[in-house]
């Protein structure tokens, strides 16, 4: 009689079925870290917005076009037209500079360079991100303001007359919303160019031997395969350092005294950004000041968030036309 054994063994189950305790502890903790962020990120802005209403509801000026500032007077007067104006164009200033510079650092490192000397030039870029803000502020106040009084001369002479390089008083010292821009300049330029050189890095090797094997320069290599995969990158990178520029304190309040001033004459030193005057009036403030000072905090981080939001918006859009999709 045969008798032919049967494979009574269950089948294995796919992998797909499996749920692991580290993948659902790992997913759970993720979970959790996303749902934590936005809860502190809510917390603040009620934190910001009930102080910062208690403020305005006593201010006896426009809180958005007033110069004055004096919250602890009666009754109380204050205004952040002048804080508004200093700190979007000592920004402006700084990424105007920075980004085209730091940008050029960054191919220079990952394209150009030799590699005994891209390395210790990107050691050089870390360390400058690595230095504290009020190294820079000292740097800037003793050595920076005294060298760029010939620069303000030059421009003053040159350029004075349209305006926005008319020096009021030549022989004073570069203590500027210019000179501010400079040095927030120089403090975000690190920043960039480290973002930057790592995502000029991802480009895919293919893209770039096959602009080669085809006759291209380097430099039409960079233009067309380089700069269009790293697009969105450099705006990420950009919006990184316009983060640190608006809310830089300590080196601004070295540099420059909050002024209830609005000058459009870049030279003159006058004006103030929010961060600055915040650090600058906070430990003497009245409790009703302090609300004061908190509701410019509160204009800060509302412009910090659509400065960020319309980052995202210009990513989304120019993702499809970069490589990174490919």
């Amino acid at each position: 009689m045969d008798i032919t054994p049967t494979d009574t063994a269950l089948p294995p189950p796919s992998r797909g079925s499996v749920t692991r305790v580290g993948d659902r502890v790992f997913s759970g903790l993720a979970r959790g870290s996303g749902i934590f962020l936005l809860v502190v990120m809510a917390s603040i802005a009620v934190f910001l917005t009930i102080r910062a209403t208690h403020a305005i509801s006593q201010d006896h000026a426009n809180f958005f076009t007033s110069f004055e500032w004096d919250a602890n007077a009666t009754p109380p007067v204050f205004g952040i037209g002048v804080l508004i104006y200093g700190t979007i164009v000592s920004s402006v200033i700084a990424m105007a500079l920075a980004v085209p510079i730091a940008v050029g650092i960054a191919l220079f490192i990952s394209h150009y360079a030799p590699r005994r000397l891209a390395t210790p030039l990107a050691y050089v870029v870390d360390l400058l991100a690595a230095i504290p803000s009020i190294i820079y502020g000292l740097w800037g106040a003793i050595y920076l303001v005294p060298h760029l009084k010939g620069l303000n001369l030059w421009l003053d002479e040159y350029l004075g007359w349209t305006g926005v390089f008319d020096k009021t008083d030549p022989e004073g010292a570069a203590r500027s919303l210019f000179t501010v821009g400079i040095l927030l300049a120089i403090m975000i330029l690190p920043i960039i160019t480290n973002v930057s050189r790592e995502v000029f890095r991802q480009v895919p090797k293919m893209h770039e031997e096959a602009a080669l094997a085809l006759g291209a320069t380097r430099w039409e290599v960079i233009r067309m395969s380089v700069l269009p995969f790293a697009r969105s990158g450099i705006i990420s990178a950009s919006m990184l350092g316009l983060g640190r520029a608006l809310g830089e304190t300590m080196a601004v309040a070295t540099v420059l005294s909050a002024s209830p001033v609005l000058s459009a004459k870049l030279l003159d030193p006058v004006g103030g950004t929010f961060a600055q005057n915040i650090a600058a009036k906070f430990g003497e403030a009245s409790p009703f000041g302090r609300d004061a000072l908190i509701a410019s905090g509160l204009v800060l981080f509302v412009i910090t968030l659509l400065v960020n939001g319309a980052a995202r918006l210009i990513i989304a859009r120019r993702k499809e036309y970069s490589g990174a999709n490919a």
